[in-house]
């Protein structure tokens, strides 16, 4: 077997995106000192290139990779549906990573994979990335975008704009006479939970309406968050409405408030974030704040196809309601008002 970039890397005590930097010309991030002692390494060792170098080197790889989060959510299916509705069209061929949520070092490790390999692009969906792994992105030169997750650093994304989902979704319930509406489920650390959290602060003061804290419960938009929401509120005398910031963080309240002898949407009302297929395949269907995750992945796709050189692209995806089964207008004579 002929000796690799990896073998070089490892000679040389450098990273194989150094490496393979180094000897396809690429050497923004390299010093002079490291790029003159791979080329020696690699000229002492017999190294040749091979197709995957090649690749790496001409950007002709009919591989694009995605890197999701390890969620327990369900946002992400129709996002790759799009992303291979679009590679197929093109002869592209898809690979998909998954990191972890909230740990750093899995968030490396899956990138430090990727780029590893020879890919066209890298598609990263709803990560939240620690800049130890934004640096090593950036640093191996191969096109990305994030989707779902908008930012404020510049970097290349195509999302929905979590400020006014928060906004709207408040806005809509506040729209049907709720004045005690709560927040459910959502990452209250995150960029799109501070996001969404200002959304719904706004609408409440807009309204002229108390914003309580203590009704923003934390999470990680999962199902078990929309459980753990409703054993928090039990039977709360005063909130009559939630905004729940997944589907499957709706599904959780929804059935909890069953247990607790709620009836949705009579006792309380849910609109959810996100509108994927679950909101149909439940009763009462679940009303939501529906993002277009389809489009994302197209459009994401698109933009790494394009070759698009815009490393401060950015893009937002329109939402709409859509009206189901899971909330109604506050009765005049409702007690829980």
């Amino acid at each position: 077997m002929g000796v690799t970039i990896k073998d070089i890397a490892k000679r040389a005590d450098v990273s194989i995106a150094t490496v393979s930097r180094a000897l396809s010309g690429k050497n923004k991030f390299n010093s002079e000192k490291t790029i003159k002692k791979i080329q020696a390494l690699a000229k002492e060792m017999g190294y040749r290139k091979n197709t995957a170098a090649v690749e790496l080197v001409t950007r002709s790889s009919k591989v694009l990779a995605v890197i999701v989060s390890a969620t327990k959510t369900n946002f992400a299916n129709p996002i790759i549906d799009g992303i291979h509705e679009e590679a197929y069209k093109h002869g592209l061929n898809v690979i998909i990573s998954y990191a972890g949520e909230k740990e750093p070092q899995r968030q490396y490790e899956a990138i430090k994979t990727i780029i590893e390999r020879s890919v066209k692009g890298i598609l990263l969906l709803a990560l939240d990335l620690s800049e130890s792994s934004y640096k090593l992105l950036s640093e191996s030169e191969i096109p990305y975008i994030f989707l779902s997750i908008s930012n404020n650093r510049n970097i290349p994304f195509i999302a929905s704009n979590d400020y006014l989902i928060g906004y709207q979704a408040t806005s809509y319930l506040i729209g049907q006479g709720h004045k005690n509406i709560a927040l459910a489920g959502l990452d209250t650390n995150s960029y799109i939970g501070k996001q969404r959290i200002a959304g719904y602060r706004k609408a409440l003061v807009e309204n002229k309406l108390v914003l309580r804290p203590e009704w923003i419960t934390n999470g990680l938009f999962t199902y078990d968050d929309g459980l753990k929401t409703m054993k928090y509120f039990g039977k709360n005398p005063k909130i009559t409405a939630v905004v729940a910031c997944s589907d499957l963080v709706g599904l959780g309240i929804a059935n909890q408030a069953v247990s607790l002898g709620l009836h949705v949407p009579t006792d309380l009302s849910i609109v959810t974030i996100d509108g994927t297929n679950l909101c149909n395949l439940v009763r009462p269907t679940l009303t939501s704040l529906t993002q277009n995750f389809h489009q994302m992945g197209i459009l994401g796709t698109k933009y790494l196809i394009g070759n698009d050189k815009d490393t401060h692209y950015s893009k937002f995806i329109d939402v709409k309601i859509e009206k189901r089964k899971s909330d109604c207008p506050l009765a005049r004579n409702n007690k829980l008002s």
